[in-house]
């Protein structure tokens, strides 16, 4: 089927198998044994800082140094879209797949600049934390708290398809050899990686996924640069450079790969990058990395370290789209056109290039398994905000707030392994390649969670009910272009209402563009009609901005209740 996001894009129909051609599927022992290892290194390593207080569980204590901050940062935010979809759509759409390298690092600046610190100095746990005290109430923290739930599952749909297509060039198909039930080699591939990934996630919570995210970031930038150095010199496309010297080989392929704008419209293009841009400074699970740090100090650095780990690679990832574009044309057929290459092969393009390069067998195993690091790592930072949305801003706050730790961490365990079984179900037939599942996430992280945090931290005046006005309209204004594509098989078997002039406009890919003005003119307009949020809210966002240091264990309400000598105020 056809997705939203490409309706204006040259990108073939999915493989119902999911099966990507050229790809050698076949169990593979030195791969096989590094990609078990890595695994039983990760559980290890979730055992050895496992946690049993609600501080480790979503914040890490608040004990994580700026450069393993940024490592951990590094690994959460490069998923299997960075380390395999961005390479993909690249590959597949040409010029207007780098809307995901210029959006996807632009939204760091904006983090770093206007609100890494902030959030810092604002002190909570978790996202929607945030939304509810700042704007004192509980039903905007449960709307961002569902928007969080939400948002953590679609992006995760596409860290398990990564994991169920590399893991077939490393594992086989087990289906041929120990029947499941039924599910294809694919399916059985990412349901065992997802399993291994909630069984660690479960047992050691963000502690233990800060720790293992600084090994995966290892991981998978060694394979991803080591991968493109050798395929670029054994194929002959380059030698120490190929981040600049693949420009050579441009002209040698297909128009759809170099011409500006031949894979997408200028206005598709510009508004996937507004959408990427934004939805990084709404995402939960990278926000949440600035309350593990100690202060706002650190919270900056990180981000600044983070950023240098991120370029690294995506700086990498266009020569490795047209390495692995000119590869495939070579040896397995006509990369554009009908068929052309499918989606399922460009998901794993990044690790066909090694194999058609020749390369020794342990070696595309050692970028196999750096993909599956990445999407573990984004899978494991997705899953704790989720649960924690769910145990620490609704269970504790909302419907039991006498809950004990124990309790809490027992629901953030249990609210884990829901929303893994959900994102194993619904990715046993994904409809969409990894960086169209993941870009609308972006997508609704920009709608909904940007316009808060940033009129939250930036416009003392922004209140309660401005903030609900435009969650809901925000959530509404995500939903209406997702049907209209029929994504995920909403409406019609994944037909959709097919108007034309919206999915023009207003792709899902890129509905930030017209939806985030909106949410924000609405927000403000309804702020500047109804009353004012207490000064004690107010005193709170100056806080945010003051030039005085804060202690790690305050939060700006408790320098707020300091000062006025009061207790702080209960949300609605």
């Amino acid at each position: 089927m056809l997705i939203g996001l490409l309706s204006a894009t040259p990108v073939v129909a999915q493989s119902e198998e999911l099966l990507p051609e050229g790809l050698d599927i076949s169990f593979k022992l030195i791969p096989g044994v590094t990609v078990v290892g890595m695994m039983l290194l990760f559980l290890g390593v979730g055992y050895l800082y496992k946690v049993a207080n609600t501080g480790d569980m979503w914040v890490a204590g608040r004990s994580i140094g700026n450069v393993e901050n940024g490592m951990a940062i590094g690994a959460n935010w490069m998923s299997a879209a960075s380390y395999l979809g961005m390479a993909a759509v690249i590959a597949l759409s040409g010029v207007y797949g780098l809307a995901y390298v210029v959006g996807w690092t632009t939204g760091y600046f904006i983090l770093l600049i206007f609100m890494a610190a902030q959030m810092r100095r604002f002190g909570k746990y978790t996202a929607p934390d945030f939304v509810g005290d700042r704007f004192n109430s509980d039903a905007a923290r449960a709307l961002a708290a569902v928007t969080t739930f939400l948002i953590g599952f679609v992006y995760a749909l596409g860290q398990a398809r990564g994991m169920g297509l590399v893991g077939m060039y490393v594992l086989g198909d087990i289906t041929a050899v120990v029947p499941l039930g039924g599910l294809s080699a694919y399916q059985a591939m990412m349901t065992l990686f997802m399993l291994i990934t909630i069984g660690y996630l479960a047992l050691s919570g963000m502690l233990g996924a800060t720790k293992n995210m600084v090994l995966q970031y290892t991981i998978l930038i060694v394979a991803f640069l080591a991968g493109l150095l050798v395929t670029g010199w054994s194929a002959g496309y380059s030698t120490v450079l190929p981040q600049i010297e693949y420009g050579m080989l441009i002209n040698d392929l297909s128009a759809e790969f170099s011409d500006p704008f031949a894979g997408g419209s200028y206005y598709l293009w510009i508004a996937t990058c507004f959408s990427l841009v934004f939805g990084t400074c709404g995402l939960p699970h990278v926000l949440v990395r600035f309350y593990t740090v100690q202060n706002e100090r650190v919270a900056r650095w990180s981000c600044t370290w983070g950023l240098f780990f991120i370029c690294l690679l995506y700086l990498s990832a266009p020569a490795f789209a047209a390495f692995g574009t000119a590869l495939y044309g070579d040896q397995i057929g006509a990369v554009y056109g009908d068929p052309g290459m499918t989606g399922a092969a460009g998901d794993v393009i990044v690790v066909l290039a090694t194999q058609l390069a020749g390369l020794p067998t342990w070696l595309v195993g050692l970028v196999a398994a750096g993909g599956i690091a990445a999407a573990v790592a984004t899978t494991a930072g997705l899953f704790i905000a989720a649960s924690s949305a769910i145990s620490h801003d609704i269970y504790a706050n909302i419907i039991n707030e006498d809950a004990t730790q124990r309790q809490q961490v027992l629901v953030g365990r249990l609210s884990i392994i829901a929303i893994g079984v959900l994102t194993i179900i619904f990715a046993l037939d994904p409809q969409q390649p990894i960086a169209a599942l993941v870009g609308f996430a972006f997508s609704l992280a920009a709608i909904v969670l940007f316009p808060m945090f940033f009129l939250g931290l930036w416009w003392e005046n922004a209140n309660r009910q401005g903030a609900l006005a435009g969650m809901v309209s925000g959530l509404v204004l995500w939903f209406i272009p997702m049907l209209n594509e029929g994504n995920f098989g909403l409406v019609n078997g994944g037909d959709g209402w097919g108007i034309e002039l919206l999915t023009t406009w207003m792709p899902a890919i890129g509905s930030a563009l017209v939806a985030t003005p909106l949410v924000l003119a609405i927000m403000i307009v309804v702020s500047i009609v109804t009353d004012e949020p207490p000064e004690r809210t107010k005193m709170m966002v100056r806080q945010c901005h003051s030039p005085d240091p804060m202690p790690k264990d305050k939060t700006a309400a408790d320098i707020v209740a300091e000062k006025t000598h009061k207790t702080p105020p209960a949300d609605d």
